[in-house]
């Protein structure tokens, strides 16, 4: 991917959060078939690995699924996890009105993990990343679903019908387009047009961005 230096973002902790706060992925892999695009919720165990990595991403996908008969064990493979994008007008910047030297963009917020694949065909990993993907994503239910609420025939049979991931990060590539090139009225004039529409998730990080450039001392 490429990244200009103004639109990095290299802190792991940072790019860790923004996993975990978007964990839908789109996983790439080049197996015995060629490339492939799957698209799948994933876990981060941030403090999971050896001393060389930065943390461990657990999945799973339908048996059906050719992926896992593809790849092999320490394959290279690619989780992109996208965290906000929004198109960007000119008409939203004020110099554009004085100079008219503004055209279109694109900004966004996007994390690539890179890592080492292995295929976990057994029951005890696939059952435990799939309780702690439903309680992470129930938890803000009302009365949240359990593995306890299915009959447990039922169960078996879903489980035995998936097969585990466990993708162990090398290198996280981090990538924060936030008009961090312009003027300091153009980053707020098109972060604000963005709210309004409701676009937050890209406005609200551009305002705070701008934010702690304005604290700083």
């Amino acid at each position: 991917m490429y990244v200009p230096a103004h639109f990095d973002e290299s802190r792991p902790e940072v790019l860790h959060a923004l996993i975990a706060q978007h964990p839908f992925g789109t996983l790439v892999t080049h197996g015995a078939s060629g490339l492939d695009a799957n698209h799948i919720p994933f876990e981060l165990l941030a403090n999971e690995g050896g001393p060389n990595t930065l943390g461990t991403l657990h999945a799973h996908v339908a048996r059906a699924n050719p992926l896992w008969q593809d790849v092999k064990d320490g394959d290279e493979v690619l989780a992109i996890f996208r965290a906000g994008d929004a198109y960007i007008s000119p008409t939203w910047y004020p110099s554009k009105h004085e100079t008219h030297r503004q055209v279109p963009t694109w900004n966004y917020v996007v994390v690539h993990a890179h890592g080492r694949i292995r295929i976990r065909d057994d029951e005890k990993f696939v059952r435990g990343v799939v309780a702690r993907l439903t309680r992470t994503h129930e938890a803000s239910e009302p009365k949240p679903w359990k593995m306890g609420d299915a009959p447990t025939d039922y169960l078996d049979t879903m489980l035995k019908a998936i097969v585990g991931l466990e993708i162990e990060i090398t290198r996280l590539v981090g990538k924060r387009k936030l008009g961090q090139n312009k003027e300091a009225r153009d980053i707020r004039g098109a972060a604000q047009a963005l709210v309004a529409r409701g676009e937050e998730a890209i406005g609200g990080v551009m305002l705070d961005h701008l934010a702690g450039l304005e604290n700083k001392p």
